[in-house]
């Protein structure tokens, strides 16, 4: 602790502290981060090791949640203890991870783990661009190799204007979020957007916006990382066989095998070709006597040179001939083929398919108490609409685990669901449950956009009123790192893989509603990321087009499957008596119309029902229960019980005594007399005092 340094920069109206050298001494590198209240400690370690037969950059990004950080006893009842990861803790770990990866040497091959643990939140500043931050700064002043920092801010728009690092108040209140990360030299690199049909030009206004305070993030950062001016370590796996690699670049360009490979318009042939021709070249370089490198490290070096030249290939034909795998040009969509009533049984479906990416959505219609509570760390609220993503393997032609979702299946599904988020009905117009699960049957290029489509096509097929239909499309860039580069609209397979750009694009005909980017380089200018939205922007009016043939807008009866919800009002303080003691008499209402009854606490009422009848009978019960009856009321009911000075009537869920001197216009004896228990009688209520209602049977007589 007496080497604690403490640095701070100015921030949206706030002060940004970062402290080092107090907390996780042990760490390669560790930094505490703070705004307002939120405080952020991040670390960063790499082992020793190279981690034996990794064939990838073994980077592990985690994000704690810690619910003592927000002064809350949360999790399970029985154990109240942090758990799995939230699924916001998740896509706060990908945020992370998406901005710093590509700024690592993808040639080490020791493990590298960076920790954002959450210490405390306040109200108004989220810990996630806060983690991102000191995330970076970690690293920086470590001995781990890598070509930061990075910075990153989240900007709102509210009023037509664009703000820096908006509260949890203002996020809600404006028709735009975007977190936003940049390069060392100021090249924007990860992009995370949801908004309310937020035009193009708006969205480029925004990334000007953000270039300052991400300039002085950077500049602070880099002042941090040079005061502490730690050796890196060595930990770079070299590859510099020339030799092998000349052998190899001359194998694949015999006959040009790898061309002829690589560029075949089906996927499952293009693939077949490219595992051949690798094991052509495996046995080719086994045979031959290479001094520099022997038996299976020489096999294994090849193969990075084989994965290198197909990269090289795809990079030259795009860029000088604007030549693609498939063929089409640079600005063309595959084919588009939609369907919806695809399954029997559910209240809708949507089959999107876009060349061989093919994903199927089901919706699913609830009554509103199934909606999903989300008790977060920071987010705790419930949500009416769900949308959830799964990827099999048998997606891609390959065996593997069956289960839960993981980290990727989370991230798409929270995509998907923040492009159509913008346009559900409010609870309030449509009070369901609505949830949409999209099954990707077949994987060809960006799976969650399709998502994206084959959902609108189930909630529209639902007649689940949405504003307007979304449609979404992921972007690609191929670039030499100067200033020479190409856009490709709708990216498939070694698009995807070997290009320098992943740009996804969700909206509506009048604009976007989410955006999300991530890149292998440095980062992209404004100015590319411009053409990107212009060209995503023609592509999904495309979609649109093509959705419109299927179904141009929802169907205006639901399904006759789906559940019935009649919504009613009661005064609050009626809401006990249509409960009841103990939950008697709403549990009553239940089991005899077999509807389910939601209340809230302001006096709505959703009665949910498989048929309208029952709903309408349940309605007609709880009318009766919350009725405000007057003074001279006529009402319906049956005696109930027989006093020796009069009888009690039932009428709706409320009872009143008869006296016997008001059974009859003249002098009664016995009240059996005139009534019995069981009698349907009709009488006027004559006085209300204390809750407790006198009725008059002679008073109806009278009149009659």
């Amino acid at each position: 602790m007496e080497k604690t340094k403490k640095y701070s920069l100015e921030l949206g109206g706030q002060t940004l502290k970062i402290e080092i050298g107090k907390l996780a001494g042990q760490a390669n590198g560790a930094v505490i981060a703070q705004l307002g209240d939120t405080v952020v400690l991040a670390t960063a370690v790499i082992s020793k090791n190279q981690k034996i037969g990794a064939d990838y950059m073994p980077l592990i990004v985690d994000y704690e949640e810690k619910f003592y950080a927000r002064g809350k006893i949360l999790g399970s009842r029985f154990v109240r203890r942090e758990g799995r990861p939230s699924e916001e803790a998740i896509l706060n770990a990908r945020l992370i991870d998406r901005a710093i990866r590509p700024l690592f040497d993808q040639s080490v091959r020791n493990e590298i783990q960076v920790v954002s643990t959450v210490l405390s939140v306040d109200e108004k500043n989220d810990p996630d661009v806060i983690a991102m931050i000191a995330s970076s700064i970690a690293i920086a002043i470590s001995d781990i190799p890598w070509n930061g920092p990075i910075a990153a801010v989240r900007i709102g728009r509210i009023d037509s204007k664009w703000i820096l690092n908006p509260s949890f108040e203002e996020r809600m209140a404006g028709i735009a979020d975007l977190v936003i990360s940049v390069s060392p030299d100021l090249k924007i690199n990860m992009i995370e957007a949801g908004g309310s049909e937020i035009k193009e030009e708006d969205l480029i206004a925004g990334f000007e916006f953000a270039e300052k305070p991400l300039k002085d993030i950077v500049e602070f950062s880099k002042k941090i990382a040079d005061e502490f001016n730690t050796p890196k370590t060595s930990v770079v796996l070299e590859v510099n066989d020339n030799e092998l690699e000349e052998t190899v670049v001359k194998f694949l360009s015999k006959d040009k095998a790898l061309e002829a490979a690589i560029y075949e318009k089906k996927k499952g042939q293009r693939l077949v070709n490219l595992d051949a021709l690798k094991e052509e070249l495996k046995t080719y370089i086994a045979k031959i006597d290479l001094p520099a490198q022997t038996g299976e490290s020489k096999v294994k070096m090849a193969e990075v040179f084989f994965e290198k030249e197909i990269d090289k290939m795809v990079h030259k034909n795009v860029l000088e001939r604007e030549l693609r795998p498939d063929g089409r040009s640079l600005d063309e969509l595959r084919d588009l083929v939609s369907e919806t009533a695809f399954l029997p049984r559910t209240h809708g479906s949507g089959l999107f398919q876009r060349g061989e990416t093919q994903v199927l959505s089901a919706l699913t219609l609830g009554a509103p108490s199934d909606e999903q509570i989300v008790e977060g760390m920071v987010v705790q609220t419930k949500k009416h609409f769900m949308h959830q993503y799964n990827f099999p393997p048998f997606s891609v032609g390959e065996t593997g685990r069956m289960g839960g979702p993981g980290r990727r299946e989370i991230g798409h599904g929270a995509l998907a669901e923040k492009a159509l988020e913008p346009m559900i009905p409010k609870k309030e117009e449509f009070p369901y449950a609505i949830r949409v699960v999209s099954e990707v049957l077949s994987s060809n290029g960006s799976s969650s956009m399709a998502s994206t489509c084959a959902s609108t096509l189930a909630l529209m097929d639902g007649g689940v009123p949405i504003k307007k239909p979304v449609a979404g499309i992921a972007m690609g860039l191929i670039s030499d790192g100067k200033n020479n580069h190409k856009i490709l609209t709708d990216i498939q397979g070694p698009e995807d893989h070997y290009g320098d750009m992943d740009f996804k694009v969700a909206g509506t005909r009048d604009g976007v509603t989410a955006l999300q980017m991530d890149v292998k380089i440095n980062g992209v200018d404004v100015e590319t990321l411009k053409k990107a939205l212009a060209q995503a922007k023609k592509a999904r009016l495309q979609i649109l087009d093509h959705m419109a043939k299927t179904i141009a807008e929802p169907k205006k009866e639901l399904s006759p499957l789906a559940p019935r919800i009649i919504t009613m009002e009661v005064h609050p303080d009626k809401i006990r008596e249509v409960i009841g003691p103990g939950g008697k008499v709403i549990n009553d209402i239940i089991a005899k119309t077999g509807a389910a009854i939601d209340i809230e606490d302001s006096g709505l009422v959703f009665i949910t029902a498989l048929s309208e009848k029952s709903g309408l009978e349940a309605k007609r019960i709880i009318e009766e229960i919350v009725k405000e009856y007057q003074i001279g009321d006529i009402v319906s009911g049956m005696v109930t019980q027989i006093l020796d000075f009069g009888a009690i009537v039932e009428f709706g869920k409320k009872d009143g005594m008869i006296h016997i001197s008001e059974l009859a216009p003249y002098r009664v004896n016995k009240v059996t007399d005139i009534v019995n228990v069981g009698d349907e009688v009709k009488v006027r209520i004559k006085r209300i005092e204390n809750g407790k209602i006198s009725l008059s049977l002679k008073d109806v007589v009278d009149k009659r």
